[in-house]
C-alpha cells in the first residue's frame, strides 16, 4: 500500500507540473472536477445521463483546456521540451486525445445512422431513447478508454503502473477541486501561468521524478 501511495503521489505530481501551467487549464479543470462529482453521483440515478454530462461538460472543459490553453512550448520551469513530456507522459497525449475525442464526437453519428448498430441493441424509437443510447455509448467508450490504457501501460510498464494511473484518473476530479480552487481568482488578478513554486512544497512527493511511458 506504501508504495501503491508513494507511486499515486508521484503521477499526480508530473501530471501536475508538466501539463497545467496554464490558469485558464486550471480553471476549465476545477469546472471539470465539479462536473465530474455530479456526474459520478448520477451513476447511481440515470447512468446514461451520468455519461452525457461527463463527455460534454466534464470532458470538452477539460481537454480544451489542454488543446488551446496549455503552453506547448519549451518548459522552463521543469527544463523540458513539450516533446520529452508527451513522450513520457503515463496517461493520454495530446495524440490520444485527439483519437479519443473523435471516437466521441463520431459516437452520435454512428447511431444516428445505425441505431440498432447491426442489430447489437434495440434501436431507440424516439429522441429521448436516442440520447440515452448515446449516453450509453459514450459511458462504454469512458470505460474502455480506462481499461485499453491499463492494458497498455501493463504491457510497457508494469500492470502495478497501469493500476495506479487508472485510479488516479477516477479520483482526479476530488483531487482537481483541491488544486484548482483558487485558480478561477488567480485569473482575476491577471495570472494566466501558475509560477508552480507555490504548489512545491505541499504537494511534491520525497521522491518525485518523471514518469516513463
Amino acid at each position: 500500500m506504501r508504495a501503491f501511495l508513494k507511486e499515486l503521489a508521484r503521477q499526480r505530481w508530473d501530471d501536475h507540473r508538466f501539463y497545467h501551467h496554464s490558469r485558464i487549464n486550471q480553471s476549465l479543470h476545477l469546472v471539470s472536477a465539479c462536473s465530474f462529482v455530479v456526474a459520478y453521483a448520477m451513476l447511481f440515478v440515470d447512468p446514461a445521463m451520468a455519461a452525457v454530462i461527463a463527455w460534454c461538460v466534464s470532458m470538452v472543459t477539460r481537454q480544451s483546456g489542454h488543446f488551446f490553453f496549455e503552453p506547448r512550448g519549451f518548459d522552463h520551469v521543469n527544463n523540458v521540451t513539450d516533446e520529452y513530456k508527451e513522450a513520457i507522459k503515463v496517461g493520454y497525449n495530446i495524440r490520444r486525445k485527439v483519437f479519443l475525442m473523435a471516437a466521441w464526437a463520431l459516437s452520435p453519428v454512428v447511431l444516428y445512422v445505425s441505431p440498432s448498430l447491426g442489430g447489437l441493441i434495440e434501436p431507440a424509437t424516439d429522441f429521448s431513447g436516442y440520447v440515452s443510447d448515446v449516453g450509453y455509448g459514450w459511458l462504454a467508450l469512458g470505460v474502455a478508454g480506462v481499461v485499453l490504457r491499463v492494458l497498455q501501460l501493463t504491457l510497457q510498464q508494469s500492470l502495478f503502473v497501469g493500476v495506479v494511473w487508472a485510479t488516479k484518473i477516477i479520483t482526479d476530479p476530488f483531487c482537481d477541486i483541491r488544486l484548482y480552487w483558487r485558480s478561477p481568482f488567480a485569473l482575476l488578478r491577471g495570472e494566466l501561468i501558475d509560477p508552480m513554486h507555490t504548489h512545491s512544497s505541499a504537494d511534491a512527493p520525497a521522491n518525485a521524478g518523471t514518469s516513463r511511458d
